[in-house]
């Protein structure tokens, strides 16, 4: 395969979940695309999830099994042990979309620092639930998430140069600010205008919704001031009226 294609650091954090661990894995072991490193950071499960993972341990480039302090730490350390040009993060029940989406992403465009794409919901019995309620913006910078997380993180390839470490004192919503930092620093940002993740829902952001959404607030006053933030969320709190109306329940 051409030696000038982009390496790309898949990074899994995972902690006791031993039924959603190797979908994951396998979506990610059925790429077609060569210059691939996978990184699973596991929080020393305890209910056979490394087992799973020592299945396929062939196929994972580096496994980190040790105590952290949250999900955001055990990030920051995949973050760390990446050597790829690029990175994502495809948490423990999350899938790649199909086998050559890793191939379609970095075909659609060269040395962008900031590639992305649409993702399917799904739920634990892998049935697809359809797409997220914010459908991503045809053009993204770091302004576009003023109305909300319009991009899906697992959906989301950062060049490893733009990616800092996330900061920790957000539990739950410490993504949202990576990629605005991410974003801000970025001069080439491609939509890749196809499905490239599926995603779990019903994780812990959605379980602890109010702290997340503090938690968003606080990060959307710090990039995009007071005023302008309460203008926004205005804005976002028609929008989902309306869009409950329309439809009579809620997607992420």
């Amino acid at each position: 395969m051409n030696k000038l294609l982009p390496k790309v650091s898949v990074i899994t954090v995972v902690y006791n979940d031993v039924q959603g661990i190797e979908y994951t894995i396998r979506s990610v072991m059925k790429q077609t695309y060569a210059e691939l490193e996978y990184i699973i950071v596991d929080g020393l499960s305890t209910d056979g999830t490394l087992d799973v993972i020592n299945q396929y341990r062939e196929e994972v480039s580096k496994l980190i099994s040790e105590k952290d302090n949250g999900i955001y730490d055990a990030m920051n350390k995949g973050l760390a042990a990446a050597t790829g040009d690029y990175v994502l993060f495809l948490n423990s029940g999350d899938e790649l979309y199909e086998d050559m989406t890793l191939e379609k992403v970095f075909s659609s465009a060269e040395n962008a620092d900031i590639y992305y794409g649409e993702t399917l919901l799904i739920d634990e019995e892998r049935n697809i639930l359809g797409n997220r309620r914010h459908s991503v913006p045809p053009r993204f910078n770091w302004k576009s998430f003023r109305y909300g997380m319009n991009i899906c993180h697992q959906a989301i390839y950062v060049k490893r140069s733009l990616a800092e470490p996330y900061d920790l004192q957000y539990q739950l919503s410490a993504d949202v600010d990576w990629v605005i930092r991410a974003a801000k620093k970025a001069n080439k940002i491609k939509n890749v205008n196809q499905h490239v993740a599926k995603y779990l829902v019903g994780g812990m952001t959605q379980k602890r919704h109010r702290q997340s959404l503090n938690e968003r607030y606080t990060i959307f006053k710090k990039h995009y001031g007071t005023f302008p933030n309460i203008v926004n969320h205005g804005v976002m709190a028609a929008r989902l009226i309306l869009y409950r109306l329309k439809h009579g329940k809620t997607r992420e």
